[in-house]
């Protein structure tokens, strides 16, 4: 079965450990559409700059947990390859003297309520004032260079605790229904999933919203360990008793 070449050169992104398991997931890919993966490759899509695999740089021994994103963001500058992480989005703070989290994070709202979920968990926030002075204040302990300063930082600090960073669907077309591009992608991520479950040591599923209804269909993603809230974009993940058992002694916004 052959793969358009286009795809062969995204590998380059993903560490080695992972191409065979990629191949094996487009393969997949093909065999239920044999069209699919020829007319992405000839068409327009993002994450652009061969960035489709960028999420699996993480080495496959290493992952401990996988975050699963929808899809990529709908914009260039944010899509990345790698699930929430948005690539507009440069320094977490404000830099004024009063200001809280950088107005980047304020307008995503998924990424401002996991910033206000991790300092609560830290015990910087309490859930119930989560904005004004008491965010303030937070921002000026972290331009002090008590806290990591940028999105970039939080990323490799996810990594570094071993989370996969993996979108459910790998592309986005505004001209094609997302619900297509993610059932043509679900052959893909299936291969992915029994690869990890495979593992002696299985690594534990995050699964925000939507997300944990539809990939429970697979019987590979119910055998494993998981670890289950609302979306993000619900102010309710905030106080997320689970997530801050989950993320709270990561400290994650810590400098190490």
């Amino acid at each position: 079965m052959t793969i358009p070449p286009h795809f062969l050169a995204a590998l380059d992104r993903a560490d080695s450990s992972w191409h065979p398991v990629l191949i094996k997931g487009l393969e997949a890919i093909a065999a239920a559409d044999p069209a699919y993966l020829p007319a992405l490759a000839g068409d327009s899509y993002l994450p652009t700059e061969l960035r489709l695999f960028a999420a699996f740089a993480l080495p496959l021994e290493q992952v401990r947990y996988v975050l699963v994103g929808e899809g990529p963001y709908p914009r260039a500058e944010s899509a990345t390859g790698i699930g929430f992480m948005d690539g507009a989005v440069g320094s977490l703070w404000s830099d004024e003297a009063d200001g809280g989290l950088s107005k980047r994070v304020n307008r995503a709202t998924s990424l401002r309520n996991f910033m206000k979920m991790l300092l609560v968990a830290d015990g910087q926030l309490h859930e119930a004032e989560t904005a004004g002075a008491a965010l303030a204040a937070c921002a000026t302990r972290a331009r002090s260079g008590a806290a990591i300063g940028t999105l970039a930082e939080l990323q490799q600090r996810l990594m570094g605790h071993g989370f996969l960073l993996l979108n459910a669907s790998l592309v986005f077309r505004p001209h094609v229904a997302p619900v297509k591009d993610a059932r043509a992608w679900l052959p893909f991520f299936a291969t992915v999933i029994d690869a990890l479950a495979a593992r002696a040591e299985q690594p534990r599923l995050v699964l925000w919203g939507k997300i944990a209804e539809q990939l429970n269909k697979l019987p590979a993603v119910r055998a494993m360990p998981q670890a289950v809230a609302e979306h993000p974009y619900n102010l309710s993940f905030i106080a997320n008793q689970d997530m801050h058992a989950l993320f709270g002694p990561m400290r994650l916004l810590h400098r190490s």
